[in-house]
């Protein structure tokens, strides 16, 4: 080990952070201490003097072994590469042991001050120059980046005098999607939305799928009148289509003072419906004022929730319209989350799903 490595080491254990706090078995322990310490004064008993100096070693090699029980403890996490808010994802912890002559006995180790660490674990022995390895489930509150966590070490080994502290920061920077939560309706609006875009999109190539009943308002030139006299009620030929259904999402940014919890809502559910309907194997167009994606043909859908996880509300923005989206497309179902949805009355969106503050289920314009 060179020279700078050993200051390394040196100038990190003597930043590290330690706190002590007695325990009531400690203070009944220096309590019996002092009792014996008068004792010894007032007879003048040899005896009794070995046992206060006993006493007092027992105490110093306590407090000697507890603050290197503590030092050269590292703290490692791997999390995995897609996190959602408020969803349990597993956590990889690995504490290392960097002293290379000392184990480290009976260590305790929490979150603290909000961390989104909340399990306590306890590690009886991590071996000199080893580490030890356990996965536990963590939740992020919020989405967005989430720069730092604070954890606690502490340990009351050997005597259980005093419960040593160690608190250490680890800076990290995490990316946190949406909640990808069910809200009421929602999944209802998937399975809408889906069957509307292909119904729109029945009869667009040349291959042959199935004979099926007629609908209402369908053309008649698709009829097959051998069929129909067979069954005696009308049948139709429907054709493959040329690709899957396209679902366009919606999100308007401009949002009025005092809307901002409607705002966090309202990304939320676009990105369980984007998730959904890609799932369900339907194509996807999200957009807001800045943000084109076609999925999966330009972007998958991490691409998609990681924009949901960053983007802010504005207090002004253009209005989304039928020609600003392109929602004319013949074969597109679409919904739009607005703050604002008087203004958009009259703007091209017709038929569109809307969802507004105060909606508790989707309903059409």
């Amino acid at each position: 080990m060179t020279w700078a490595e050993r200051k390394h080491r040196i100038l990190r254990w003597w930043r590290f952070r330690l706190r002590e706090r007695i325990t009531l078995a400690g203070l009944g322990y220096v309590l019996a201490t002092g009792l014996t310490a008068a004792a010894a004064f007032v007879s003048a008993n040899n005896l009794l003097f070995l046992l206060l100096a006993a006493q007092i070693a027992a105490l110093l090699v306590s407090v000697f072994i507890s603050r290197i029980g503590l030092a050269g403890l590292e703290l490692d996490i791997e999390l995995p590469d897609h996190i959602s808010a408020r969803q349990p994802v597993p956590v990889r912890l690995t504490l290392k042991n960097e002293k290379s002559w000392m184990p480290s006995f009976s260590v305790h180790l929490t979150g603290i001050e909000g961390s989104v660490f909340t399990t306590e674990l306890y590690f009886p022995v991590i071996p000199a120059s080893g580490f030890v390895r356990t996965t536990v489930e963590v939740t992020f509150a919020r989405r967005g980046y989430h720069s730092e966590d604070s954890f606690l070490f502490y340990s009351r080994f050997p005597f259980g005098f005093a419960e040593r502290r160690a608190h250490v920061i680890m800076k990290h920077e995490v990316l946190v999607y949406p909640a990808l939560e069910a809200q009421p309706g929602f999944p209802e609006l998937v399975a809408e939305l889906t069957g509307e875009a292909q119904a729109r999109q029945r009869g667009r190539s040349q291959d042959f799928f199935r004979i099926r009943p007629y609908e209402p308002d369908e053309s008649a030139r698709h009829v097959d009148w051998r069929r129909t006299a067979h069954t005696g009620s009308l049948q139709v030929r429907e054709f493959s289509r040329d690709q899957e259904p396209l679902i366009e999402v919606l999100l308007d940014l401009e949002v009025p003072a005092g809307a901002e919890p409607w705002f966090e809502h309202a990304v939320e559910c676009a990105a369980y419906l984007v998730w959904k309907a890609l799932e369900r194997g339907a194509r996807v167009r999200f957009r807001t004022q800045d943000f084109d994606l076609r999925a999966p043909l330009e972007g998958g859908l991490y691409v998609i929730l990681k924009y949901l996880a960053l983007v802010e509300p504005r207090r002004k923005a253009a209005p989304l319209h039928r020609g600003v989206t392109s929602l004319d497309e013949p074969e597109c179902a679409a919904v739009l989350f607005t703050a604002l949805p008087d203004r958009l009355v009259g703007g091209g969106l017709d038929g569109v799903h809307v969802y507004g503050p105060g909606d508790s289920l989707f309903r059409r314009k």
